[in-house]
C-alpha cells in the first residue's frame, strides 16, 4: 500500500520539533507542502529545510505562539488571507503540569484558549476551502489522558476532553462534505514534554530521571517511547483515501498504554 498525498497542502501546529516535526517529515515524504507552526524560528528553520522536496512540494513556517491566544489569531487569519490548506493538524505545547488544588480559573481559562479556541479558530479558518474542494482533513493530537485521566495534569485533563466533543459534533457535521475529523491519543514519545514530566516525576518521587523513566515505562506493554516518525504514518494513513470512512473517531497510538475496553 502507498501513500500519496501528492499536491496536498497541510498546516501543521507545533512543528518545530517532536511530533509535529515527526508528522510533517512523513507528510512530506507523501508528497505534502507543509507550513510549520511554532514559537522558535531557530528550529522552525531547521525542520523546513529537513523536509522531503523530490516532489515538487514547497514548504514554508509561520512563527505563533500558543499562549498568545489573540495574538495567535491575529496571525493565522492573517495566514489564511493568502493560504488554503487540505490537512489541519492541531496540535500545540500542552499546559502546565498540576492537580486541582494546585491550579485557580486564571489556569483553566489558559488551558481553553490554548488546547480548546486556538484550535477552533485555526479550523473556522480552514473549512471553507476544504468544503469547497470536497476533501479534508481535520486531525487533533490529544491525550490518552482524555479516557484515563493523569491526576497531575488536570488542565489538560479537562480542556482536551472538551475538544473532542467538539470534534465529534464537528465530524458530524462535515462527513457528507468530504472532510473527515479525527483524534488521536496520544501515549508516551520520546518528546521534550514527556522529559519534562519524567523530570517532574523524579522530584516528587526522589528517584533520578533512569529511574522515573523506568516507572513511566512500566505502564507501557511495548516497554518504550513511541518516536515522532511513528506518529507521522497514522496521520498519513488517516490523511490518505484508505481512510475515507474514517470520522469521529478517538484513536490510541500509546503502545498499549490505555487499559480500557
Amino acid at each position: 500500500m502507498e501513500i500519496n498525498l501528492n499536491g496536498k497542502k497541510a498546516l501543521i501546529g507545533a512543528s518545530s520539533a517532536g511530533i509535529g516535526a515527526g508528522i510533517a517529515k512523513v507528510l512530506a515524504s507523501c508528497g505534502v507542502s507543509v507550513t510549520l507552526a511554532a514559537r522558535n524560528e531557530e528550529k522552525l528553520k531547521a525542520t523546513c529545510e529537513s523536509l522531503d522536496t523530490s516532489r515538487g512540494q514547497v514548504h514554508q513556517y509561520i512563527q505563533v505562539d500558543y499562549n498568545e491566544h489573540e495574538a495567535y489569531k491575529a496571525r493565522i487569519e492573517d495566514y489564511f488571507k493568502s493560504n488554503k490548506v487540505d490537512i489541519l493538524i492541531n496540535n500545540s505545547n500542552g499546559p502546565q503540569a498540576g492537580g486541582i488544588d494546585q491550579k485557580n480559573l486564571a489556569d483553566y481559562q489558559h488551558a481553553f484558549e490554548l488546547l480548546f479556541q486556538n484550535h477552533c479558530y485555526t479550523t473556522s479558518c480552514a473549512l471553507p476551502y476544504m468544503l469547497a474542494n470536497g476533501y479534508g482533513r481535520i486531525i487533533n493530537v490529544s491525550s490518552s489522558t482524555v479516557k484515563e485521566p493523569v491526576s497531575n495534569l488536570v488542565l489538560s485533563n479537562t480542556v482536551r476532553t472538551a475538544l473532542m466533543s467538539w470534534s465529534k459534533s464537528l465530524a458530524e457535521d462535515v462527513a457528507r462534505d468530504g472532510i473527515t475529523v479525527n483524534s488521536i491519543l496520544t501515549g508516551l514519545f520520546d518528546t521534550d514534554r514527556i522529559q519534562s514530566l519524567t523530570k517532574l516525576d523524579a522530584q516528587r518521587l526522589g528517584l533520578s530521571y533512569e529511574e522515573a523513566l523506568k516507572v513511566r515505562l512500566k505502564q507501557v506493554p511495548a516497554g518504550r517511547l513511541g518516536t515522532a516518525e511513528e506518529y507521522g504514518y497514522l496521520v498519513a494513513f488517516i490523511c490518505s483515501e484508505y481512510a475515507n470512512y474514517l470520522t469521529g473517531t478517538n484513536i490510541p497510538l500509546d503502545g498499549g498504554l490505555l487499559r480500557g475496553l
